[in-house]
């Protein structure tokens, strides 16, 4: 596979998947049909990540306040999680991806978490991409399950912590910390999205709403990414600014 990835990818990359609904409404459609669409950019973002160095790909595709959401809508997306989870295994195996689900799987209709599971296991042996979906995910609530679990510790560190989320997330291994976070449709906030990991995240916003986002808008954002200078509360050299990306930037509010 021939490799695309700038001198300094982000090893893992969250997004935040926005603008679905928005696309369709715009489009006089149903609000199904622009998550609909936004299945496709998720294949298209899945194929791309490995060439652009990806190797850990987070994406936020439910998250436990979505239940709020009118009933129809969120028995259209569990339909159409299942279709993708169904149609995308075999597919992702073959590719080298291993599949992992973030959040809670009690509140899923039944038969979806046995699927997710045998999804993730015949995906286990993937090393080209460590595809993560959050689905019922709330950073705030794996925060503070692993939290009273740390109560009864000796001793915690940073490191400790990790893997106390990360077995909360039904993960085997913490995933490494997020190097870019990007959010498609215009927001400008994490929504209870990967607190603790992307601590030090570089943050990119965008405009465009997630069905139009494509190979090459990812693209864009590492090789934005790659010309950052990122000094972890260090002093940095007194490099240049990175430049604007193609995907461009939200402005943010004075």
């Amino acid at each position: 596979m021939q490799s695309d990835a700038p001198n300094n990818p982000p090893r893992h990359v969250a997004i935040v998947m926005d603008g679905n609904g928005r696309w369709a409404t715009a489009r006089g459609l149903p609000r199904p049909a622009g998550h609909q669409a936004g299945v496709e950019t998720v294949r298209r973002v899945v194929e791309a990540a490995p060439r652009l160095g990806i190797e850990t790909l987070t994406l936020y595709a439910f998250s436990s306040d979505n239940w709020r959401r009118p009933t129809a809508e969120v028995a259209a997306l569990m339909a159409l999680l299942r279709r993708f989870v169904r149609a995308e295994t075999g597919r992702l195996a073959e590719a080298g991806a291993r599949v992992t689900m973030l959040g809670r799987r009690d509140r899923l209709p039944a038969g979806l978490a046995a699927e997710i599971a045998a999804a993730e296991q015949a995906t286990a042996q993937g090393t080209k991409l460590h595809l993560r979906v959050a689905l019922d995910y709330s950073a705030r609530d794996a925060i503070l399950d692993a939290a009273r679990r740390a109560a009864a510790l000796p001793q915690l560190t940073r490191e400790v912590f990790a893997r106390l989320l990360s077995g909360g997330d039904h993960a085997a291994e913490p995933a490494p910390d997020v190097d870019l976070l990007i959010r498609t449709g215009g927001e400008q906030r994490l929504s209870d999205f990967l607190l603790w990991e992307c601590a030090y995240a570089e943050l990119l916003f965008v405009p465009c709403l997630w069905p139009d986002f494509s190979a090459g808008d990812l693209a864009d954002a590492v090789a934005w990414y790659a010309a950052r200078e990122r000094r972890f509360g260090g002093v940095g050299s007194a490099s240049a600014a990175a430049p604007t990306p193609a995907v461009t930037p939200v402005p943010s509010a004075a």
